[in-house]
């Protein structure tokens, strides 16, 4: 550090700004490096970040009325896997069943939904025809070369080069290949287990040790990279705390999708409104995909209960609070946590989502409200983030 001092001191102008541009080049590429050979592991490192974030949160809330750290680093520790414990033996029993029932009865359900497809396009004879001209020239003939039941000659007009109904729902599933690698699926799911696991592990670790960590690495200032420290410290903190509030504002979003899916599922009358809405809540952190997770199971026990019509109003439901997700509460709320502009943050998450997808979706609002509200400005002119 004072070799670096030293150095800076002896330079002379234009030479000694020349030699910091340099050095914070280095540092930060050096920064993005590590990121970039660590992309596998980023999962882990989200999950691990969210969870020792709320636990610290947690703790720090009992420190009027639990003086002991370590007793209360144990207590949230407990509360929070008792809670993911409780609701995951609670929800996985009710998906088992309605993922074995759905899968039964699939062929059943693609039939049905065929069928009202069909009905519905009836109404509208040009739309229909030109549907099924296009079905007729994209279809397998494979398909329709297999000897008829009798053996004898197609019956006269039945066209054997062309499928008689419409079946835009199930060429619409069969376009899905997640059934043809079931040890693809298989070890996804382990992966994203394994992270899950290993996240709270850690987490409740650097909880635990949150103090010393912070004495160690504040340390690293008093070595020979030191000049990274000094760099990189203050801005990964900042970020820290950035995408805290991120978080924060995706819980209120959560909390306000849940409610509004439950009122919907109450309104249908269908079952399981805790499980599902239990399922809704916990999606909701999940950008994109989680709209579609959340709504399989909803859609599940419309299919068993009232049949395809209750299927298709599920759909239509999940797309209005979807679009009052998007257009709505994502704008406002964060807004509100974040600080930004409504119409910005719709720009940052539809620019996000579509170059980086789930991550662009995840970390888009937080980086763009670092690198404008605290990277560019200078240390008197940041603002102070609770």
């Amino acid at each position: 550090m004072a070799h670096q001092e030293t150095s800076d001191r002896t330079l002379p102008p234009p030479w000694d700004r020349i030699f910091g541009l340099a050095t914070r080049t280095f540092v930060w590429g050096l920064l993005i490096g590590v990121l970039y050979l660590l992309r596998p592991f980023l999962l882990l490192v989200f999950l691990t970040f969210v969870f020792a974030y709320i636990q610290a949160h947690g703790v720090d809330g009992l420190q009027r009325r639990i003086h002991n750290r370590p007793l209360r680093v144990v207590i949230v520790g407990l509360v929070v896997l008792g809670t993911l414990l409780a609701t995951g033996f609670t929800l996985a029993p009710q998906i088992q069943e309605q993922a074995k029932t759905f899968y039964q009865n699939k062929d059943k359900y693609l039939v049905e939904a065929d069928e009202e497809v069909e009905k519905f396009l009836r109404q509208y004879p040009s739309l229909y025809d030109g549907l099924k001209k296009h079905q007729s020239t994209t279809f397998d003939p494979s398909e329709f070369a297999k000897p008829t039941p009798s053996g004898g000659d197609t019956p006269a007009g039945q066209d054997q080069t062309a499928p008689t109904k419409l079946t835009l729902v199930s060429d619409f599933i069969g376009t899905f290949s997640m059934g043809k690698n079931p040890l693809g699926i298989v070890q996804s799911g382990l992966g994203y287990a394994s992270s899950f696991l290993l996240s709270l592990l850690f987490s409740f670790l650097i909880v635990l040790d949150l103090k010393k960590l912070q004495r160690g690495v504040q340390g690293l200032s008093r070595t020979k990279v030191g000049f990274i420290y000094d760099e990189v410290a203050d801005n990964i903190a900042g970020f820290g705390r950035v995408l805290g509030r991120a978080l924060e504002a995706q819980l209120a979003i959560a909390l306000v999708n849940t409610i509004l899916t439950a009122l919907g599922i109450w309104l249908m009358g269908l079952d399981n409104i805790l499980v599902l809405s239990a399922i809704v809540f916990f999606c909701s952190f999940i950008p994109v995909a989680g709209t579609f997770i959340s709504t399989t199971p909803i859609a599940l026990v419309a299919l068993q209960s009232d049949g395809v019509s209750a299927l298709v109003l599920v759909i239509v439901l999940i797309c209005v609070i979807h679009a009052i997700e998007t257009y709505i509460l994502n704008p406002q709320i964060y807004g509100h946590h974040m600080h930004m502009n409504p119409v910005l943050v719709l720009i940052v998450l539809t620019i996000g989502g579509q170059l980086f997808g789930v991550w662009g979706l995840l970390l888009g609002i937080p980086i763009v409200n670092y690198v404008f509200r605290h990277a560019i400005r200078r240390p008197e002119e940041r603002p102070i983030e609770a």
